[in-house]
């Protein structure tokens, strides 16, 4: 399981600061619940881990390496799951997994089970331009089952599900806790308690406990 390591690390958007000087450690199998008000830096920290984005001063290191100069096996083992859909539009829910199962070398078997984990089975041969806000998250989640990432990297995700695709994500937490490093943005206290190994407090793009 992959350890994770912001030193020091800020990103500016033109004259916007969205994180500064941010230190933070997540070791190996830890699970840190990120919580703070919008725009207080969460989000884009995660996806500074992720190496969506490169920091302007400092260093994030995923088991050392830089986490923008990961090669395909360090990329691979990260799950990513955002506000926006990362679903390929024009396709179908079990036409999204398959092309996840390819790049992970899956068998095409753990399609069918990573549906009916998320209950999604009914829904397999329908475009996502059909799914709510809702289905779409299943879907995402579908496809950290289907991968198996060893480091999650979680924003807010509970967004958009009911009170059932909330006990679904609950489970698979419960799950993952101990066989995975997880960082989980979370406006909710109870859920970062229940989810977290400790928790990390953000305002205006600062680590504040």
């Amino acid at each position: 399981m992959p350890t994770v390591a912001l030193e020091e690390c800020s990103k500016r958007f033109g004259e916007r600061i969205a994180l500064r000087r941010v230190s933070l450690a997540a070791a190996s199998g830890e699970a840190v619940a990120l919580m703070g008000a919008n725009g207080s830096g969460k989000s884009t920290l995660l996806r500074v881990v992720a190496g969506l984005v490169r920091p302007s001063a400092g260093a994030c290191r995923v088991d050392g390496v830089p986490s923008t100069g990961l090669n395909r096996a360090g990329r691979g083992q990260i799950g990513y799951l955002s506000h926006r859909s990362l679903a390929y539009r024009g396709l179908t829910a079990a036409e999204n997994l398959r092309l996840v199962a390819r790049l992970h070398r899956r068998p095409a078997s753990v399609v069918e089970s990573a549906l009916v984990e998320v209950g999604l089975e009914d829904r397999s041969a329908d475009r996502i331009e059909t799914f709510s806000r809702g289905m779409l998250q299943r879907l995402a989640l579908a496809r950290l089952v289907l991968a198996e990432p060893t480091l999650l990297l979680l924003d807010e995700p509970a967004t958009g599900l009911d009170a059932e695709g909330v006990a679904l994500l609950e489970r698979l937490l419960t799950r993952w806790r101990g066989s995975a490093t997880v960082l989980v943005a979370t406006h909710d206290e109870q859920f970062a308690d229940r989810h977290g190994d400790r928790t990390v407090r953000l305002a205006r793009g600062e680590v504040v406990t």
